[in-house]
C-alpha cells in the first residue's frame, strides 16, 4: 500500500512511472501542448474541406455557366431564326437585307455578352461586330423619323473604340485560375460618383437630342428623346466599367437591356411592319437574362477567395 502511495506521490510531483499519463495531462492543461497537435490536424481537415468546397463550388459554378451560357446562344439563334422567317419580305429587298443584318449583329451581341459574363476577354472581338451593326442600324431608325441617334453616336464614337481600350485593360489585367478576368468592386464613393454621373449625363444628353428629334410629339418630355437617352448613359457607364473590369458594370447593363426593350416595342407598336424592331426586342430580351446571370458570376469573381 505504501509502495503504491509513494508511485501516486511521484506520479504528482515529478511525473515518474506511472506518472507519465498525468505528467502529459499537465501540458494539454497549462500549456495546450498535447492537445496542440489535434487542434492542428483538426486545423488541418477543416482547411482541405474548405478547399474540397471551394472547389466543388466552382465546378458547379462553372458548369451552371457552360450550361447557361449554350441556352442563351441556342435560344437566341433558334428565336432569331424565326423571326426572321416570319418578318421576311422577299419583295423589299432594303428590308431583306436590313433584316438579316440585325439578325447577325445580334447573335454577335448575344456571344458578345455571354463571354463577358463569365470574364473571357474574346467578347471584345464579338463586341466590336455588334456596336458596329447596332450603330448602323439606330441610325437607319432615326433617318425613318423614330429615335435612335444618340444611340448610334454613341456607338460609333465611343462603343467602336471602347473594344480596343477594353481589350488591353483586361489583358493588363490577367486573368484568374479559372481563366477569367480579375474583376473588382467600386468603392463608396465611386459609387455615388457613377450615380450622379446617371443623373447629370441623362439630363445633358436629353436636351442636346431633343434638338435633333424627329418624332412629332411637341411635349417638353418627349418619349422618343428619353427612350433615347436612357440606353444611351447607361451604355456609357457600362461600357467604361466594362472595359475597366468593375462588377458594377452589370447594374447598368441591366438598365440597357430594360429601356432598350421599352425603346424597341415602342418603335414596333408604331410601325408593326418594322422587320428589325422585333429582332432587337429579342436581342435584348436574351441579354437581359444574360445580364442578371452576369451581375451573379461577377459577385463572385469580385469576391477574393470566395464560391
Amino acid at each position: 500500500m505504501q509502495e503504491f502511495s509513494g508511485a501516486g506521490r511521484a506520479d504528482l510531483h515529478t511525473g515518474s512511472g506511472s506518472g507519465q499519463v498525468p505528467g502529459a495531462g499537465r501540458p494539454d492543461l497549462h500549456t495546450g501542448g498535447g492537445r496542440g497537435q489535434g487542434s492542428g490536424a483538426e486545423k488541418a481537415d477543416l482547411h482541405t474541406g474548405l478547399r474540397k468546397k471551394h472547389y466543388l463550388c466552382k465546378v458547379d459554378n462553372k458548369t451552371f455557366n457552360k450550361y447557361f451560357s449554350v441556352f442563351i446562344m441556342v435560344g437566341m439563334t433558334v428565336v432569331t431564326i424565326l423571326a426572321t422567317a416570319l418578318k421576311f419580305v422577299p419583295a423589299d429587298t432594303e428590308a431583306r437585307w436590313l433584316l438579316i443584318f440585325a439578325a447577325f449583329g445580334s447573335l454577335m451581341g448575344v456571344a458578345a455578352t455571354v463571354a463577358s459574363a463569365s470574364g473571357k476577354i474574346i467578347t471584345f472581338l464579338f463586341g466590336l461586330i455588334d456596336v458596329s451593326i447596332y450603330g448602323a442600324m439606330c441610325l437607319i431608325n432615326w433617318k425613318n423619323g423614330s429615335s435612335g441617334l444618340g444611340n448610334a453616336v454613341l456607338h460609333f464614337l465611343y462603343f467602336v473604340p471602347m473594344q480596343f481600350v477594353g481589350f488591353f485593360q483586361w489583358r493588363h489585367r490577367g486573368n484568374t485560375a479559372e481563366g477569367s478576368v480579375k474583376a473588382r468592386r467600386l468603392n463608396g464613393k465611386q459609387r455615388w460618383l457613377a450615380a450622379l454621373l446617371f443623373l447629370a449625363g441623362s439630363v445633358v444628353a436629353y436636351f442636346i437630342i431633343a434638338r435633333f428629334d424627329k418624332s412629332a410629339a411637341d411635349t417638353f418630355i418627349k418619349t422618343a428623346v428619353v427612350l433615347d437617352v436612357l440606353p444611351l448613359i447607361c451604355n456609357i457607364i457600362g461600357q467604361l466599367l466594362m472595359s475597366t473590369a468593375y462588377m458594377e458594370q452589370w447594374i447598368f447593363w441591366i438598365g440597357v437591356n430594360v429601356f432598350s426593350i421599352t425603346m424597341w416595342a415602342v418603335t414596333l407598336k408604331g410601325d408593326p411592319g418594322s422587320s428589325y424592331a422585333l429582332i432587337y426586342i429579342i436581342k435584348y430580351s436574351f441579354y437581359l437574362l444574360n445580364s442578371l446571370n452576369g451581375l451573379r458570376n461577377w459577385l463572385r469573381l469580385s469576391r477574393p477567395a470566395t464560391c
